[in-house]
């Protein structure tokens, strides 16, 4: 099995220029190389197969940084393509822009090239670097990949991949939980249970629009815009961080109380769309809280069940089936069935709804 811990690094100055070096390095060769692919193609109606080592000759500046990161360059590249042919509607590769914050390399671990030892991470090309180590890792563990990123903050983070042998024993799902996504709540449980969530990005959102207004009158290039650029990330990085360590408790707590959990596989950049939800469903970050919940589960050997996005959950009374199309109007909170005159919160009736597809979905 596979698992990836995310530490704070701190280089030194040197040590923050090779990395500077390497970010460049990286976005350059994919650039370059996907140019070159492209030119090919209008040229000769063929695929050329190019490699970072072919441009080492003329650009001699390449040999200074890692080489395994300028091969994951190329990885990244030949996946792009691959992902293009399998789903066209998605585009062709893309070009790096040199203004985005996303600044990002990978490289692989050969020999002992990293390693972790005396609080700091021993990294290709950069030498040693104090490491935030919040966590031990087992001895049998062992480091596949590296990637080192820089945020919009200013600071450095390295996700370390390690490689292990894990059995995990399935559990019998005996305790199943069905969950009906929120708006305000996150997810209400068919329990009645809601984690009550706080909305950090509209609490802060007031907050946030003063720093981003002192940030449009800044000149640009200007030492104050820098300083009033790095609030403005810094007051996003806390949003993000708040979100993730709520989502995270959320989730663990879900998957250490029940055996599996039931919820609808909803498109949620279609709802922000299509319904103009576009900065509560951002604020929610469901996605993100799925993929939690997910990998927790499976490594409690649990189960995620999902359902089909088109299942009327909302609809169907769960007492005795009864299937009210009033209720595909979403401002109705409460309704009293027709049929068994059973009185129904929306949420709540649907995520026992949910739980229930599901527990057919696992006898099936």
């Amino acid at each position: 099995m596979n698992k990836a811990y995310k530490f704070r690094i701190y280089p030194n100055t040197e040590q923050s220029i090779m990395i500077a070096k390497t970010f460049g390095c990286t976005r350059f060769i994919y650039n370059r190389m996907l140019s070159d692919r492209i030119e090919h193609y209008k040229t000769t109606k063929q695929s050329l197969k190019n490699t970072p080592a072919q441009y080492k000759a003329e650009f001699i500046w390449l040999k200074e940084v890692d080489s395994l990161a300028l091969a994951n360059a190329q990885l990244n590249l030949n996946a792009a393509y691959k992902n293009f042919f399998s789903h066209p509607d998605k585009g062709s590769p893309r070009f790096k822009s040199k203004k985005t914050n996303k600044l990002t390399y990978s490289t692989n671990n050969q020999k002992g090239s990293v390693r972790i030892e005396d609080g700091k991470i021993k990294l290709p090309k950069i030498g040693f670097v104090k490491i935030k180590q919040h966590r031990s890792i087992p001895e049998n563990w062992k480091i596949k990949t590296v990637t080192i990123s820089k945020n919009p903050a200013n600071k450095y983070f390295v996700s370390v991949l390690f490689e292990y042998d894990n059995q995990v024993q399935e559990i019998t799902s005996n305790k199943i939980v069905g969950l009906d996504f929120s708006m305000h709540e996150l997810f209400v449980s068919s329990n009645g249970i809601s984690p009550q969530y706080p909305r950090f990005y509209r609490q802060s959102l007031q907050k946030l629009a003063k720093e981003q207004r002192k940030l449009s009158l800044c000149k640009k290039g200007s030492n104050n815009r820098q300083k009033q650029r790095k609030r403005v990330a810094l007051l996003h990085e806390k949003i993000a961080n708040q979100r993730k360590d709520f989502q995270h408790k959320s989730s663990c707590q879900l998957a250490d109380s029940y055996d599996a959990v039931c919820i609808e596989d909803l498109n949620m950049q279609s709802m922000s769309k299509s319904l103009n939800f576009g900065k509560s469903v951002a604020d929610n970050g469901w996605g993100m809280f799925v993929s939690m919940l997910k990998y927790k589960l499976e490594e409690r050997g649990k189960k995620l069940v999902k359902i089909d996005k088109f299942y009327p959950s909302s609809q169907i009374c769960h007492i005795c089936g009864y299937k009210n199309s009033d209720t595909k109007d979403l401002t109705i909170r409460q309704w009293e069935c027709p049929e068994c005159k059973s009185h129904h919160d929306r949420d709540i009736n649907a995520a026992i709804n949910i739980r229930e597809e599901g527990r057919r979905i696992l006898s099936a």
